[in-house]
């Protein structure tokens, strides 16, 4: 988390992450300028540097870079979002945590065509990380 100075998310990933942060009793998690891109209300954890923003990510890509001072912005959950950026030019890395959970079938893991090189692999926890670098067509 050190090397990242903005985050950005899904409404349903941030739900998901307020749920597990409310049932802790934890304050919220981070301590870098989040979006949370919804067109609905969004319910601000007290103390937290969290703001809303909709429509296209290309229009908050600027103030993502701008908050994260040179250092990387995080893309959180979702595929959906990670894809959106992906379209538009703006996704460098995806870095995977593979959970042991068995699904019984395969799914996406970016909706759309993204190709991506193997940069680096490990393991933290249960979890197995994969960082790939996405692959850019020449100009």
């Amino acid at each position: 988390m050190a090397g990242v100075g903005a985050i950005v998310m899904g409404r349903s990933t941030f739900d998901w992450v307020e749920r597990h942060r409310a049932a802790s009793g934890d304050a919220w998690f981070y301590t870098q300028p989040s979006w949370v891109m919804t067109s609905r209300d969004l319910p601000v954890p007290e103390g937290a540097d969290v703001r809303a923003a909709a429509g296209d990510v290309g229009d908050v890509h600027p103030a993502l870079v701008e908050a994260a001072g040179g250092k990387d912005v995080w893309v959180v959950g979702g595929g959906g979002l990670a894809a959106a950026f992906a379209e538009a030019g703006l996704l460098d890395e995806v870095v995977v945590s593979i959970a042991p959970v068995a699904i019984g079938s395969g799914m996406p893991l970016l909706p759309g065509t993204v190709e991506l090189e193997l940069l680096d692999s490990g393991v933290n926890g249960e979890f197995l990380c994969a960082r790939y670098g996405v692959v850019r067509s020449p100009a």
